[in-house]
């Protein structure tokens, strides 16, 4: 967190371990702990038995029961993100277990006391963001292995199987995709202050290729992610309690607070990734829009805030290359623009195909079904407050196509 403290800042290019960026693994928590101190055996109890405590709806009693345990034995970096993963996931089950006409209004205080103080230790949020979800959330299998889905496993997981576990991990490669990008992102910026165009050249080529490896990445959703699971049995565990009409008042954090608070729930517009290169590419949104994904940068952690803060405060790529008159450059730089929109038009086919379409075939089975094959236990009718909402809670088709139709806008014109 002392990255956006500190009052004088360091001549660019700066230091990713400055911002807790790896070289290696860019935004993503290096081989995160996949256990937690022997006091807190009673949270990773529950953790590691989340979907089945959630299916048989047992996990709610389950919590009531739990020890209110001090925060105080935790130590360091690692251990804080591990345990905010653990509360996160818990929460998001303890509030979703009975779907969205069967939320609760508050979350236990030995639920929320230690959920509250570990967010704040971390600068986090106290509800499950990407930050937790995806960054915090993977382990090698083969410790020695390479960083591939095959050799992969999420450390928690919620009801969703084969497809929760895909969702993540593709969503990590997506990050791991990323950062040669980051890399090329910080040389950039030293090569506009050093007047080398050459390397200012490469390094947009780099930043172009990164962007492309993501897309193609998030291609992979459709191999390991079925639709019909995501959009009726994962989704909703993403879902925060803030614009969600299943929750219009919020949660009340027994101990924390008397009043309810609202966060919105898990969103790719938390992923730095994408902030930190429309800054660089100088990329502006509409005001909604651009308010919208502000407000989603206080749910990644400080040290990548403030990386992104960093990036817009420094000097403008776009300028520099419209003034230098040089056209490998102005290409260079449209390849990058270009491949950002393509990457922001896929996400819009995948949202399409995993929300849209699935939300119209969940709401058709649940009119062809037999009223007493609705009336089992575990039966639950599909999500319906967030489907015309992202996850996050904002409207999803006309943000998604005006953030791609702004990223086009950025283009330099021969």
């Amino acid at each position: 967190m002392e990255a956006s403290g500190d009052t004088e800042e360091p001549p660019l290019p700066l230091a990713l371990s400055r911002f807790q960026i790896s070289e290696e693994f860019g935004f993503l928590l290096p081989d995160p702990l996949t256990e937690l101190p022997a006091p807190y055996g009673p949270w990773m109890d529950i953790a590691h038995e989340l979907p089945q405590l959630i299916t048989s709806h047992q996990l709610r009693s389950r919590v009531h029961q739990m020890p209110q345990l001090s925060t105080q034995h935790l130590r360091g970096r690692e251990e804080l993100h591990l345990a905010h993963l653990v509360l996160s996931f818990i929460t998001m089950g303890y509030v979703w277990q009975e779907g969205e006409e069967g939320t609760v209004q508050v979350l236990p205080r030995n639920l929320a006391i230690p959920y509250w103080e570990v967010s704040q230790a971390l600068g986090l949020p106290p509800i499950l963001s990407h930050a937790d979800f995806v960054l915090a959330n993977w382990r090698r299998k083969d410790p020695n292995g390479p960083l591939e889905i095959e050799n992969l496993d999420a450390i928690i997981t919620l009801p969703g199987g084969e497809s929760l576990r895909g969702f993540i991990l593709v969503t990590l490669l997506v990050e791991k995709a990323a950062v040669p990008g980051i890399k090329a992102t910080i040389r950039a910026l030293g090569a506009i202050l050093q007047c080398d165009e050459e390397t200012l050249h490469r390094a947009l080529e780099e930043l172009a290729g990164a962007i492309k490896a993501m897309g193609a990445a998030l291609r992979r959703m459709h191999d390991y992610v079925d639709p019909e699971v995501f959009y009726s049995v994962i989704r909703i565990f993403l879902s925060g309690w803030k614009d969600n009409p299943a929750m219009p008042h919020g949660l009340i954090y027994q101990g924390v607070s008397p009043e309810p608070l609202a966060y919105s729930g898990g969103s790719a517009a938390q992923s730095t990734v994408l902030h930190a290169f429309d800054e660089l590419l100088g990329i502006c949104h509409r005001q909604d829009t651009a308010a919208f994904l502000h407000r989603m940068r206080d749910y990644m952690p400080a040290p990548h805030r403030a990386f992104v803060e960093r990036i817009q405060g420094a000097v403008s790529l776009k300028q520099h290359v419209l003034c230098s008159g040089d056209a490998r450059l102005r290409a260079a730089f449209n390849r990058c623009v270009s491949a950002l929109a393509d990457f922001r038009s896929y996400h819009i086919t995948i949202v399409t195909k995993y929300i849209a379409t699935a939300a119209a075939k969940a709401k058709a089975k649940a009119g062809r079904a037999e009223p007493s094959a609705r009336a089992g236990p575990s039966a639950r009718k599909p999500p319906s407050a967030l489907e015309a909402k992202g996850t996050g809670g904002s409207h999803i088709f006309s943000f998604l196509k005006s953030i791609r139709d702004t990223t086009r806008e950025g283009m330099i014109s021969a």
